[in-house]
């Protein structure tokens, strides 16, 4: 039976179930045990399983990943939480030179099941390291599947399916929407991991995000209608792979594309979706593809954030200025 609940709640309920059923997944991380993270997402999992299965680690991100590696080569699934997105780069080195090259490198033999979960994004006033968005470094490594969800149902199947995939999955949560809730069914047939899903129909435009700026794109859709403008909006769900097929589609419905996310549109994300699209879509669209994201700057400090973040107006502005072609 379907139930409303959290984000949080919704990923500490997919955890708890593949831990339940199944004694090789392991959760592993700083403060993820006792504590229950720093956002309350693994707790009471340590409680119920023991701390054989919840494991509180050292204060080392690349002793982390690095043990996570040797429990999969072992045939163990392990879950690593990195406490926030800054605090990732100690493992970037494991995550990158080992966990994504392995199954290569072993010519298949090797496949390393490993889930890297982190919490990305602005949005909560934190300090510096801990609102930054590098998907779009992890989506350039051969080897990794890159997902993050913008909701409570698809954070709970996600995890999942994430947790199920003999590949490496990292996966960004977006922490200003751990507290926003929907519909969860345990027993719904999910989407497939990668696929991208239309959550709002339209006519005139694309908006395309994943993550923390889906629900900004929804709200952008509605302050649009006010002034008789259709906009789609698409959740791309999955970063890498990316769901071009799904993209393309919605473009040759709407002929014009802006892409939303919170990380810098310098190298972002969204240029490769641009690139892509206007390969694809060269004879369907009547304006270029247009970018709404962060600025090539390092992330300000939590006063001056509500200026770096993509907001309704810029996201607006962006609509209109593709409106007028």
């Amino acid at each position: 039976m379907a139930e409303k609940m959290a984000m949080a709640k919704a990923i500490n309920e997919s955890l708890r179930r593949a831990l339940d059923a199944d004694p090789k997944v392991l959760v592993m991380g700083e403060d993820v045990g006792k504590l229950g993270g720093v956002f309350r997402v693994t707790d009471g999992l340590q409680k119920d399983f023991g701390e054989s299965r919840v494991i509180d680690t050292p204060l080392a991100e690349s002793g982390i990943v690095g043990t996570a590696i040797g429990l999969a080569l072992r045939g163990y699934r392990p879950v690593v939480e990195i406490q926030f997105d800054g605090f990732v780069f100690p493992a970037y080195d494991q995550i990158v030179t080992q966990l994504a090259k392995m199954h290569a490198r072993s010519l298949g033999k090797v496949k390393l099941p490993v889930v890297v979960r982190i919490p990305y994004g602005g949005g909560i006033g934190a300090v510096e390291h801990h609102s930054e968005s590098p998907e779009a470094l992890f989506a350039h490594v051969a080897g990794l599947k890159v997902v993050s969800p913008s909701n409570a149902s698809d954070a709970y199947w996600m995890m999942q399916q994430a947790i199920q995939s003999d590949d490496p999955v990292i996966f960004f949560e977006p922490k200003r929407r751990y507290w926003d809730k929907a519909e969860v069914d345990p027993e719904a047939i999910p989407a497939p991991l990668h696929k991208a899903r239309v959550v709002r129909e339209g006519t005139d435009l694309t908006l395309a995000a994943y993550g923390p700026m889906v629900k900004l794109c929804q709200e952008v859709a509605d302050a649009a209608a006010e002034e008789g403008k259709h906009l789609e909006v698409l959740d791309l769900r999955s970063v890498s792979p990316l769901d071009f097929d799904a993209i393309q589609a919605s473009v040759e419905k709407t002929r014009r594309l802006v892409v939303v996310h919170e990380a810098p549109v310098f190298f972002g994300s969204g240029a490769e979706i641009a690139a892509r699209i206007t390969e694809r879509c060269f004879y369907h669209l009547e304006a270029p593809v247009l970018r709404v994201g962060g600025y090539h700057a390092p992330y300000p400090p939590a006063r001056l954030e509500e200026e770096y973040l993509p907001d309704l107006d810029r996201v607006l502005d962006a609509v209109d200025r593709s409106l007028a072609y």
